[in-house]
């Protein structure tokens, strides 16, 4: 199974995240690393627009055949968009003959490679369409609202004011790790009556979109 790391260039929460260095390395190494400890992966592919991404990533390990065209780099691009390009690409252009893949972003660099073949290992045990990391949500969603332009409360769900422990756990999506049937993207699509969640820890879980939790990943890792 290939793995495809995406790391565009642009990033307004945290501008140059995916290589900034992290406890002594860029950030998107600890996603090649673990990645390259796997026993199911063959090769990491890069998917960047930028040429300083895609020259430190194949430095730790990754390969790269060509860069992502601008129009899949923007904000508004979407990420599967960017996935049926590359495998197309890679399938028509190189060689490949990609049925499975799994997407590992660099912003998950406390994800483990544990948890990369723990994933892949439930995706080929179920014979899934898809398997997507999740994690527990630490506060009842339905507690959730949203706000007026003038911060007075509309309910999003039905008021309930149970206490936590009476209510049903809920879980979301971390961001870490994705494992995809090839034909099931082709549909634009994520899930199907036969995907799966592999859940992971809250700490493992960590996605970094802002400084704050940059620093708290920073915290974990010297912790490790």
């Amino acid at each position: 199974m290939i793995a495809i790391v995406p790391a565009r260039c642009g990033s307004k929460g945290l501008p140059g995240k995916n290589i900034k260095t992290l406890v002594g390395k860029p950030m998107i190494a600890y996603t090649i690393e673990e990645a390259l400890k796997s026993k199911y992966i063959s090769e990491i592919i890069i998917s960047t627009d930028c040429k300083e991404i895609e020259e430190v990533a194949t430095k730790y390990g990754a390969k790269s055949y060509f860069l992502r065209p601008n129009f899949l780099a923007s904000d508004s691009a979407k990420a599967i968009d960017n996935y049926l390009y590359t495998i197309n690409r890679l399938n028509t252009e190189f060689n490949y003959n990609i049925k499975d893949f799994i997407v590992l972003q660099p912003t998950s660099p406390l994800r483990t490679v544990s948890d990369i073949d723990g994933a892949i290992e439930l995706f080929k045990d179920k014979k899934a369409d898809s398997v997507i990391s999740y994690t527990e949500e630490h506060h009842p969603i339905i507690w959730h609202k949203y706000l007026t332009s003038d911060s007075k409360f509309e309910n999003i769900f039905e008021e309930n004011l149970s206490n936590r422990q009476e209510i049903k756990k809920s879980y979301y999506p971390n961001g870490a790790i994705y494992v995809f049937n090839y034909n099931l993207i082709k549909e634009n699509k994520y899930y199907s009556d036969n995907s799966y969640a592999y859940i992971m820890s809250r700490n493992s879980s960590v996605d970094i979109d802002f400084i704050e939790d940059f620093e708290y990943a920073e915290f974990l890792l010297k912790k490790r």
